[in-house]
């Protein structure tokens, strides 16, 4: 296991990068602790994959250190590094039997075969590949066979850390669920450094104990699934976070009061001279409610998605959609026109960022 310290990173595809715009990753310095669980969420082309091969030793950054428990290994290649990898297409030996498959690394680094043995056989029931292990990987289903590659990327002890490049895109979507909750078990009994690489916020949200969220080369927040939904520091986490994602709607601020197309939203803190090019209000539609009168502010409903354990109605806000939740059982009121946020739900974002306001 190991802490990993993302020492001034930043890495460009190109010889002579001339600006901001030519880096594929943009400069972080992050610790990442021994044992924890991480995921790399965002979308394609975010910088995820990069990050990662960072790690794993596949490249060379062009700036900054990666630092394993205080060493510099950013020029060494993987297989010193101790890093096992798990890839999104299932890497498996089709003509040797899942034993075989899974004791592999083991082999190959020359451990004696009563230490493979007890090896395997943990891992296979971990896995619940048990059942299976004298048969020839050929004949096994997409799922099966990526449970073997996880499993070989498992099976070594002495590694610093486990990395996922998306691993569960092969697996049909009912399996999803319960590969995510074997590698999160897996994770608490071996306490090993873990890091998922993922576009899918569910895959993220359920596995890691610290979510990295990247958007356009730059890590804009690393944190718990609760901080990221509570307090997204950027107006991308917010919208990428959460499905619906985060209302944002313009504003004039002044203090706890804010001013959305002229309607008044009372602030549950107090934000004196706000200043910025782009003032926004953020509010999830969780805590966001219908109600009729005079008060909140103006919509008009568009339509109401039932999903079972929630409705999600769609209203307009002077041409804006706005989104809210209404717990499953909860009446829609018929003539709601209006929409009131939860004071202390709603965070302020100058030019995406986050502010931090003053106890109102």
């Amino acid at each position: 296991m190991a802490e990993i310290h993302l020492k001034n990173l930043a890495h460009s595809y190109l010889p002579h990068p001339a600006g901001s715009a030519d880096y594929a990753l943009k400069k972080i310095d992050h610790v990442w602790e021994d044992g924890k669980a991480y995921a790399l969420l965002g979308p394609s082309g975010c910088g995820k994959s990069t990050l990662l091969n960072i790690i794993s030793g596949l490249l060379i950054p062009s700036e900054g250190q990666v630092l394993f428990d205080g060493k510099d290994v950013s020029r060494l290649p993987t297989e010193q590094r101790h890093i096992a990898q798990v890839f999104q297409f299932p890497v498996v030996y089709d003509t040797m039997t899942v034993y075989d498959n899974l004791a592999f690394p083991l082999r190959n680094r020359g451990h004696d075969e009563d230490v493979i043995a007890t090896r395997v056989k943990d891992i296979a029931q971990m896995l619940e590949l048990t059942p299976d292990l004298k048969k020839k990987a050929r004949g096994l289903t997409a799922d099966a066979k990526q449970k073997i590659s996880l499993g070989r990327g498992l099976v070594r002890q002495s590694v610093a850390a486990i990395l996922f490049d998306e691993p569960l895109t092969v697996i049909d979507p009912h399996l999803k669920w319960m590969l995510r909750m074997q590698l999160k078990a897996l994770h608490k009994q071996l306490n090993r450094t873990m890091i998922y690489v993922t576009h899918d916020q569910t895959e993220a949200l359920t596995f890691a104990d610290k979510v990295v969220v990247m958007y356009d080369g730059d890590v804009v927040q690393m944190g718990t699934p609760q901080e990221l939904f509570e307090r997204p520091a950027h107006t991308f986490v917010g919208y990428f976070i959460g499905s619906p994602g985060m209302n944002v709607l313009p504003a004039h601020v002044d203090g706890a009061q804010a001013y959305v197309e002229g309607c008044n939203v009372a602030l549950g803190r107090g934000y004196p001279g706000i200043s910025g090019s782009n003032v926004e209000i953020g509010v999830r539609p969780e805590f966001t409610h219908l109600t009729s009168g005079r008060e909140g502010l103006p919509v008009t409903i568009k339509r109401i998605e039932d999903i079972g354990r929630m409705k999600i109605v769609r209203a307009d806000f002077f041409g804006r959609e706005v989104n809210i939740t209404v717990p499953d059982g909860q009446p829609i009121p018929l003539d709601a026109n209006r929409i009131v946020f939860d004071p202390s739900r709603i965070n302020i974002y100058c030019d995406g960022w986050i502010v931090n306001g003053e106890a109102a």
